[in-house]
């Protein structure tokens, strides 16, 4: 039996009427009630009337492209790689699609809304890019979007992100960064340098970039022998500059004694090193200092920052490519990224009195 508009009322206990205006967008709307009714209409996999059942099978030319924070250059020059591959008016002819980029803030509601927008639109592609949010309940929504996505005809690319759910979905193609392995050879530099007390800024707790850096960060100290004491080096933050300048001083404050500090990304990297100069500190004389991406100023910072490089810009050109349908699948639907140790001149042996 066919869900209809009053199903989806029921559902997010709304009126008729106002799943109405939020289905047509033409009225204004709460957050809150859109946000709660689409979800219904997720749940539910309605649709707007027979016709529109009838295509459901078939795509339009629009491709997703959902972004934490666009803001950021990790986001940005992925996002910028997969739609060079998708059209934008640089290859010409009728295979050209009109890139969308959704930018989620990181807000694990708005990426199951963006999605079902997408499904809505009948998106001919949708690539997700970056960490996924912790938690079993959010992977299982994810993952059901995803194969209601990809049974509708939708192309699913996951491009710096974990498979769906910590299993490869049969719904998805994966590009996954290799986050533990890079994080790992960075602290075995610092370690191969002399380092001992290696303070770590990591990114917010839910989220799985977050959880896999830390863990290769830490394998490192386990087989130095090092691991303990790791809780009190360690401060969870954003991954942005601010939060960098904070976590450095309230690392410096707990160890004043530490001689080197590893940054969960350049960004972060980028405020340790605002701080450690504030505090009189010289980089990398007294503490050295070290990023995750290899995003485009690490090279340009005085000093150059070492950091592990991420190939963002060939990993979205190759999501972009999965998502027209122009490259073959990984065996499996996932295939994993390898990450670069970049040795520069923010990072040095400690000096001798440590």
């Amino acid at each position: 039996m066919a869900v209809t508009l009053a199903d989806v009322a029921a559902r997010a206990q709304v009126s008729s009427a106002t799943v109405s205006r939020v289905l047509s967008g033409n009225y204004p709307v709460s957050e809150a009630t859109r946000a709660r009714v689409l979800r219904a209409v997720g749940e539910l996999d309605y649709v707007l009337n027979g016709p529109a059942s009838a295509l459901a099978a078939a795509t339009s030319d629009l491709v997703g492209i959902l972004v934490n924070d666009i803001a950021d250059p990790f986001f940005g020059i992925i996002a910028s790689a997969v739609q060079s591959e998708i059209g934008g008016g640089q290859r010409g002819g009728s295979g050209e699609k009109l890139a969308v980029v959704c930018n989620t803030g990181g807000s694990p509601e708005r990426e199951l809304t963006y999605l079902t927008l997408l499904q809505r639109q009948r998106a001919a592609a949708v690539v997700l890019t970056g960490g996924a949010a912790e938690g079993p309940e959010h992977a299982a929504a994810v993952t059901a979007k995803l194969g209601r996505l990809a049974a509708a005809g939708t192309r699913v690319v996951l491009c710096g992100r974990p498979p769906a759910g910590e299993e490869p979905a049969s719904a998805a193609v994966t590009l996954a960064f290799d986050n533990r392995g890079g994080a790992q050879r960075l602290t075995e530099h610092l370690l191969a340098l002399g380092h001992r007390r290696i303070g770590y800024i990591t990114g917010p707790a839910d989220r799985t970039t977050t959880r896999h850096r830390l863990e290769g960060h830490r394998a490192a100290l386990a087989t130095a022998g090092l691991l303990a004491g790791a809780e009190e080096l360690t401060v969870h933050g954003s991954y942005d500059r601010a939060s960098g300048y904070d976590a450095a001083l309230e690392l410096v404050r707990r160890r004043p004694d530490l001689t080197a500090i590893a940054a969960a990304n350049d960004t972060i990297a980028l405020g340790v090193c605002a701080a450690l100069r504030d505090r009189g500190l010289r980089i990398p004389q007294d503490v050295s200092v070290a990023g995750f991406d290899d995003l485009p100023f690490s090279a340009d910072a005085v000093p150059a920052l070492t950091t592990v490089r991420l190939p963002l810009q060939a990993a979205g050109a190759r999501a972009g490519r999965l998502a027209m349908g122009r490259e073959t699948p990984p065996p499996g639907g996932v295939a994993t990224i390898r990450s670069d140790l970049m040795a520069r001149a923010s990072t040095a042996p400690p000096p001798e009195k440590a």
